[in-house]
């Protein structure tokens, strides 16, 4: 099982995204999982923003925000 945490810290915000990913013996993946949260700055409390059991979802989001920041959160509101 593999975890991988990527921590995006903002000014008033840090965002962290924690994937999971458990693969069989010959590489092919058995199951994945990836969250979202949003930590105000300087509180300990984490909010969940998304969750996502599909491969890759995490890292096309973490590319979003570290390129439009808090702003990709506007586009996943309204979809």
């Amino acid at each position: 099982m593999r975890q991988t945490i990527t921590k995006i810290r903002g000014l008033t915000v840090n965002i962290e995204v924690v994937e999971v990913c458990q693969t069989d013996a010959q590489g092919g993946i058995l199951w994945y999982h990836a969250a979202i949260w949003i930590q105000e700055r300087g509180s300990a409390e984490k909010t969940l923003v998304r969750k996502s059991r599909l491969p890759g979802a995490a890292a096309e989001l973490r590319k979003e925000i570290q390129r439009d920041g808090i702003r990709a959160f506007d586009r996943l509101s309204r979809a």
